[in-house]
């Protein structure tokens, strides 16, 4: 798969979790007294509509980058891992509706709670890998003659 269909294909599937999150959230304001839905059912549908545009960013800037095709494809899978990693964290936490702020300590994760190491951790490694995802990309676009 080229780095172009796979932003593409992430675009498509982020854009219908967005959709389908968006139903959800619906679902919950109708339900609720206060007609708000869980805090990480917003900002799953909310997430999910925003990194469906970022693959569109991500998918141009493969296009155009000079880079070697699996460099490209690299780059935006990381991107997008973590893209996905994070809507569905927060559609995790939706549906166990167990925090309004899972980086608050200590990290809830249903009934129990998650080490703050594991925490911390993962979110370096999700900012090296978005951030750095896109550099490649935009190194490549930039070097281009």
């Amino acid at each position: 798969m080229t780095a172009s269909a796979l932003a593409l294909w992430s675009c498509g599937l982020f854009f219908l979790v967005g959709l389908l999150t968006g139903v959800w959230k619906y679902v919950q304001i109708r339900g609720s007294d206060k007609a708000r839905a869980h805090y990480y059912v917003d900002i799953a549908h909310r997430a999910s509509l925003m990194y469906a545009f970022a693959c569109l960013v991500l998918e141009r800037f493969a296009v155009l980058s000079v880079w070697p095709e699996w460099v490209n494809v690299l780059a935006v899978l990381a991107s997008v891992l973590f893209f996905a990693l994070a809507v569905g964290s927060y559609i995790l936490h939706g549906a166990l509706k167990d925090t309004r702020n899972q980086l608050q300590k200590p990290h809830a994760f249903g009934a129990g709670s998650l080490p703050a190491w594991l925490i911390s951790g993962f979110m370096w490694v999700l900012v090296i890998a978005e951030i750095g995802g896109f550099l490649v990309l935009f190194a490549g676009f930039a070097a281009a003659p």
